[in-house]
């Protein structure tokens, strides 16, 4: 298979490179990380609009540049590079994605050209307490009631969900005998009987507990409700995944590059420690899990264009499996190799090593998704 990517695809992540290594460097991060009461920095997201990256997975007709997941793939192993806090793999992929898949034209009007623009942020609220990583088991219920809908239920860890505008959120329809379809609703985050509860994870992005207290939305709020909505979330949340394992790639090159110029600084026994044959092998793994992580993010995002969902989620968990391995090791060996210095706040190795740890758990763990690779080889 050939991996080159076209001269544009290639001035993509390059101008997105440099705008991480100009205006987002760790201590800019640091800043944004301690300061910033939205859990990322305004200035920073209108740059992502002016460059077009918030428009990059928007169609052209509702004013985007309807980029696929190459292209994604691309600018989020550059945002890994970086540690970006803003949420761009929040709102800028899934939600638009979200938008794009399930919303009708008047919905797709309103919300896509203000999302490409940075002038609206979005964010799918999905995932809710003791689910396991089964995004089936959706709890929240939708209740028809006049014109409109009344939604019940918690959703739980979601990202930038106190900076978002508008909230997606998933949940069944229900009647009073039976639960219908899954479906997915547009909801201001000021909407009444809407709480959030914001918090810091442990890599420092904020996000929320949502709870849905008789919250009363209008029937234009709802997206849709066919059958389909279920099976099109979950291609939507396979490019998520897919995206994520872009990022992964991305911190583990810097998470390497940075152990490497340690090693050839640090002395003991009067030589740097880079120079032990010992340390040497260590590395060399390091190297070996990146370039396994990189092959399967690049299956990943080709992933994302296959129809049949059996195929398609055998691949994303085959990815995830070796992505999430390598976040694990190349972390751990990273921190190990910086000694105790290596789980410091002020080093920018600890902050890359809590992201990746993020990563190995989102959208499903290593463990649950090598259960569902062996049970759909079974």
């Amino acid at each position: 298979m050939d991996f080159t990517f076209s001269e544009e695809q290639q001035m993509l992540q390059e101008t997105t490179r440099r705008f991480i290594a100009k205006e987002y460097g760790f201590e800019t991060r640091r800043q944004i990380k301690e300061k910033s009461a939205l859990g990322y920095s305004p200035e920073v997201w209108k740059t992502c609009a002016d460059l077009g990256l918030l428009a990059l997975n928007v169609p052209e007709q509702e004013g985007g540049l309807e980029g696929g997941p190459i292209e994604t793939m691309l600018v989020m192993s550059a945002m890994g590079e970086g540690l970006v806090l803003e949420p761009y793999l929040a709102s800028a992929v899934i939600a638009t994605k979200t938008i794009i898949a399930l919303g009708n034209s008047t919905q797709r009007a309103s919300m896509l050209p203000a999302l490409a623009a940075g002038e609206l942020i979005a964010v799918l609220a999905h995932d809710e307490p003791g689910t396991r990583h089964d995004w089936h088991a959706i709890s929240t219920r939708a209740w028809p009631v006049g014109n409109g809908y009344i939604l019940t239920g918690h959703k739980s860890v979601i990202p930038h969900g106190t900076s978002a505008d508008i909230l997606l959120i998933s949940a069944r329809l229900a009647a009073a005998d039976q639960d219908g379809p899954l479906c997915v609703f547009a909801v201001p985050h000021n909407t009444s009987g809407l709480r959030q509860v914001p918090y810091s994870t442990l890599d420092g992005v904020r996000a929320s507990e949502i709870w849905l207290d008789q919250v009363y939305v209008p029937a234009i709020a709802l997206l849709d409700a066919s059958a389909e909505t279920e099976v099109r979330l979950g291609e939507i949340l396979d490019i998520g995944l897919a995206a994520v394992c872009a990022e992964a790639v991305g911190a583990l090159e810097r998470i390497l590059a940075a152990t490497i110029e340690y090693t050839k600084t640090r002395k003991q026994f009067g030589v740097p420690i880079g120079k032990f044959q010992a340390l040497q092998h260590r590395m060399a793994d390091m190297v070996l899990h990146i370039e396994q992580a990189r092959s399967m993010s690049y299956l990943a995002a080709v992933s994302c264009l296959e129809q049949d969902p059996a195929l398609r989620s055998r691949a994303m968990s085959a990815a995830k499996v070796v992505v999430g391995q390598a976040c694990r090791f190349v972390g751990q060996q990273a921190v190990q190799l910086h000694g105790g210095m290596g789980v410091t706040d002020e080093l920018d190795v600890s902050h890359y090593f809590k992201r990746l740890m993020a990563i190995e758990l989102q959208f499903g763990s290593t463990d649950h998704h090598l259960e569902l690779f062996a049970r759909q080889l079974s």
